[in-house]
């Protein structure tokens, strides 16, 4: 297979995974055919500087690119920029793009990410998302005009926004109907402390409120939120960071499962011939024995690895401990493994500095640990979840 030219990949989303797929296909020795097809006309950009470096300024838009000139060489892809996929058919092995063409295909592999979720009456003039480069640049231009701006949504790309944005000077409010926001993903001692951290910058907090509307001026710009309980907060500018929906609406084949992602088994496999990576793929954990979708910039590059294996035939299960890491102010934190409600949390302070580690235990063996600017001390964990999950090293 790898010294057949006359093979035909074509990935879906010239995303993280898409090309990370592409390199990996070649690193393995890969000759036939790449084609990536992306919706953006530009070359893609990395996705975790959005929200911090390019929101604040500190970094020029062409250095959060994907990929380097010499990078870009090696992947050696044909690349169909600004156009959408519309159609795939498995039968016939073809993919079909809103310019009406269409490409055959020995592999094909989706990789076409997710979409911010929307809040009705968000069309708004002022109301931002945050997900490509131009969302990035249309957001700091606007705080750099308005130092005003609520965040619905107390996530990790909500708070990653709300300290940027604190940084650039803005008053900042944020909104979650949650009354504990990140206690699922951070556990309580973490979760806690980053709200703290936030509230010490000056980072105010509307807890538990839900959203009952926007209220805009004659020309249709955004200038207040108003709450669930009635309260209504000046918003001149305004982040929806409630989550994303999976890109599977032209998935209208009937061999796939698209319900909530691409759904795909122990492989990152969907159908003969069709693999899917990054933040749409819903895979099968062969370890953990449960299906995963995981919407992070590690896994995309590490399932993008599996993938390009499986299509050289290498045949070996994704089977990853889950990780992901946030910035904020001047704190990392990291999180390995999955933290469930029933896990026993026990915190491990540490001598220098601020930085702490959480541990997570359940049913007897290590789930997951949290390390608060702790990196180092974070390695030993990880290697001992791999060890007590049975996960082997990739």
């Amino acid at each position: 297979m790898a010294a057949d030219k006359r093979r035909r990949t074509v990935i879906v989303g010239a995303s993280a995974a898409g090309v990370a797929t592409a390199e990996a296909l070649r690193r393995l020795g890969y000759a036939g055919e790449i084609v990536i097809v992306g919706e953006e006309p530009e070359l893609p950009c990395d996705r975790p500087p959005l929200s911090k470096q390019i929101l604040q300024g500190a970094l020029e838009p062409a250095k959060a690119a994907l990929l380097s000139p010499q990078r870009y060489e090696r992947v050696a892809a044909t690349w169909r920029l600004g156009v959408s996929a519309v159609g795939l058919d498995t039968g016939r092995r073809e993919v079909a793009l809103d310019d009406d063409t269409v490409l055959g295909y020995d592999d094909v592999v989706i990789a076409t990410g997710v979409r911010p979720r929307s809040l009705p009456g968000g069309d708004l003039a002022g109301i931002h998302v945050l997900r490509t480069l131009d969302d990035a640049l249309a957001l700091h231009s606007a705080l750099t005009a308005q130092r005003r701006l609520v965040v619905i949504g107390a996530g990790f790309l909500g708070l990653e926004v709300a300290a940027t944005a604190r940084r650039l000077g803005a008053e900042v409010t944020v909104v979650d109907p949650d009354t504990e926001p990140l206690m699922s993903r951070l556990g309580r001692v973490a979760a806690t402390r980053l709200l703290e951290v936030h509230a010490a910058r000056g980072v105010e907090f509307r807890l538990g409120a839900g959203i009952g509307g926007f209220e805009g001026d004659a020309a249709g710009t955004v200038r207040r939120v108003v709450l669930s309980d009635g309260e209504s907060l000046d918003a001149p500018v305004v982040l929806v960071a409630i989550g994303c929906v999976p890109n599977v609406e032209w998935l209208n084949d009937p061999v796939l499962d698209v319900s909530n992602g691409v759904g795909c088994d122990e492989y990152c496999r969907a159908a003969q011939g069709v693999w899917a990576a990054g933040d749409v793929a819903r895979w099968r954990h062969p370890v953990l024995n449960r299906s995963l979708r995981i919407e992070h910039r590690i896994n995309a590059s590490e399932q993008a690895n599996a993938v390009a294996a499986n299509i050289m035939g290498r045949g070996i299960p994704y089977a990853p401990i889950p990780f992901f890491w946030t910035d904020q102010y001047e704190n990392k934190v990291q999180v390995a493994g999955i933290i469930n409600d029933a896990a026993s949390e026990k915190v491990l302070e540490l001598d220098q500095g601020n930085g702490f580690v959480c541990t997570y235990h359940s049913e007897g063996r290590l789930a997951a640990v949290l390390a608060w600017n702790a990196a180092k001390a974070m390695m030993p964990y990880r290697q001992q979840l791999r060890a007590e999950n049975q996960v082997p090293s990739t």
